[in-house]
């Protein structure tokens, strides 16, 4: 066994407080949140039941994810009408540009703050 799978598996939870498992080598039943929600499922308020570790040989970190129990998750909660609502109107916010007070139809990049356009007029307009 090497020393890098050696830190990654501790099937008891007494190496890290919690049963750790090597990368992708997690038994069945568990599952992270990203393929709880592929499921529709979400934790429903249990703890950590166990972890998967993955040691990075260049960098020397480590990197954790957690894991939750399938058969105790619950149910994904459903939208509602004013959850939609208000995620519309978050979006809107997030395409009309400052500047020129227009919906673009993009999600505007936070590095520049404003639209393409924008940015070509400021451009002309610096020349």
């Amino acid at each position: 066994m090497s020393a890098v799978y050696s830190k990654c598996f501790g099937p008891t939870g007494a190496l890290h407080g919690v049963p750790t498992y090597p990368w992708r080598l997690a038994p069945d039943g568990y599952a992270t949140r990203r393929q709880l929600r592929a499921k529709g499922l979400r934790p429903g308020g249990q703890p950590i039941q166990a972890q998967v570790m993955r040691v990075n040989r260049r960098a020397g970190g480590v990197r954790v994810a957690y894991l939750y129990r399938e058969d105790l998750a619950k149910p994904v909660r459903p939208m509602t009408s004013r959850k939609w609502g208000a995620l519309a109107l978050a979006m809107l916010s997030r395409r009309t540009c400052p500047s020129c007070r227009i919906d673009v139809g993009y999600c505007i990049p936070t590095s520049y703050g404003i639209c393409g356009l924008c940015i070509a007029l400021e451009e002309q307009c610096a020349a």
